[in-house]
């Protein structure tokens, strides 16, 4: 099962891919705007374009797991993706917590700081979701940008970046 997972934001949505098989997660380019109706359309095109069946938005809880004004906003924006894509696409929410900071910490990253953040979250999804690929025993890699190839200096990592 092909997953997507989002960092939402209202000025950008950090995007990440994890291949069939949940093993190797990879960052891709940020969505301008996502909540306006070119921003959905645009994530709709790549779940499309990527045959993904399932969506994984970060939920931004503070440190104390207490809800905020972000928290709503990011219930709302998933509630209005899963309209979008229709039943065929689950979508699901994942606690974000502290993956913007560990993405501002990664060295030599070639993606978009949101983008590094949705990859962080997606890897905690499929390390521990039983609805993951391999029902939440994820020891899979990291690669750097789906748009850079190996020789193009692409990072794979195993076990997660920060490992």
């Amino acid at each position: 099962m092909r997953t997507l997972g989002l960092d939402y934001g209202s000025a950008r949505c950090g995007c990440a891919l994890a291949d069939p098989t949940g093993t190797i997660v990879t960052p891709i380019d940020a969505v301008a705007r996502p909540a306006t109706r070119r921003g959905l359309d645009a994530l709709a095109a790549l779940v499309v374009g990527h045959a993904v069946e399932r969506v994984v938005v970060g939920l931004p809880l503070s440190l104390s797991g207490e809800e905020s004004a972000q928290t709503r906003e990011t219930r709302e924006f998933a509630g209005r993706l899963g309209r979008r894509l229709g039943e065929g696409v689950q979508v699901e929410l994942h606690d974000e917590r502290l993956t913007t900071r560990m993405a501002q910490r990664m060295d030599g990253a070639q993606t978009s700081e949101d983008s590094r953040a949705a990859a962080l979250m997606l890897e905690s999804w499929l390390s521990t979701s039983p609805s993951a690929p391999d029902g939440g025993s994820w020891k899979g890699r990291h690669d750097g940008p789906a748009s850079s190839s190996s020789s193009a200096g692409g990072s794979r990592r195993e076990g997660g970046p920060w490992q």
